[in-house]
């Protein structure tokens, strides 16, 4: 039996509901225990960054204005870009400091990109074509990848058959946005029942 589309009041109002649920660590990417609060940027009393997450956009941002205020000349610009591409892939294999792997990296593939698109060679726009194309792919390939959620290799509750207290949070958070979510979607199954 097909379900009748859901009225868009009740859909804002499940986006503003799952929004809610979610902004406290919406850009977390971490347990939010005390043996990961090194890797996360405590904002008020409940929301976090990513450190990580963080130091990639300060990198951007940095590498950007950089590239925007000098004009590097083709061979800085391809260097760059090699560096900050190694840093990225290399990020994979071992574990940097979120300075280095994250902002450095970020640095370099944006200014590189920047005065390739600002270049006035074919060759630099053929090198911001490349870089843009790599990049995409590597973010394709990192979000597929998604968080981890096994047990960390050093946690004493990994072997707990309940959700570890640096998730429990955001577990509870989950049930709950679901428990209203569903509710809504009842009642908007009754009100259109009815009509």
């Amino acid at each position: 039996m097909p379900y009748a589309p859901l009225p868009q009041p009740t859909v804002r109002a499940i986006d503003r509901l799952a929004r809610s649920a979610h902004a406290f660590h919406r850009f977390a990417h971490h347990p939010l225990c005390a043996r990961y609060a090194d890797e996360l940027i405590p904002l008020g009393k409940r929301a976090r960054l990513c450190r990580g997450c963080a130091n990639a956009a300060l990198g951007s941002i940095v590498g950007t204005l950089a590239a925007c205020y000098w004009r590097p000349s083709f061979s800085l610009t391809f260097v760059a870009s090699v560096l900050g591409l190694g840093l990225f892939l290399s990020s994979f294999a071992l574990r940097l400091p979120k300075w280095m792997g994250r902002g450095c990296a970020s640095a370099s593939v944006a200014f590189a990109w920047v005065s390739g698109m600002r270049g006035a060679t074919g060759a630099s726009l053929i090198l911001a074509l490349g870089i843009l194309l790599v990049g995409s792919l590597f973010l394709a390939l990192y979000r597929k990848r998604g968080p981890n959620r096994g047990a960390c290799r050093d946690c004493p509750e990994r072997l707990s058959s309940t959700a570890c207290s640096g998730l429990r949070p955001i577990v509870r958070r989950e049930r709950a946005f679901r428990r209203l979510a569903q509710r809504s979607i009842d009642q908007a199954a009754l009100q259109n029942g009815r009509s």
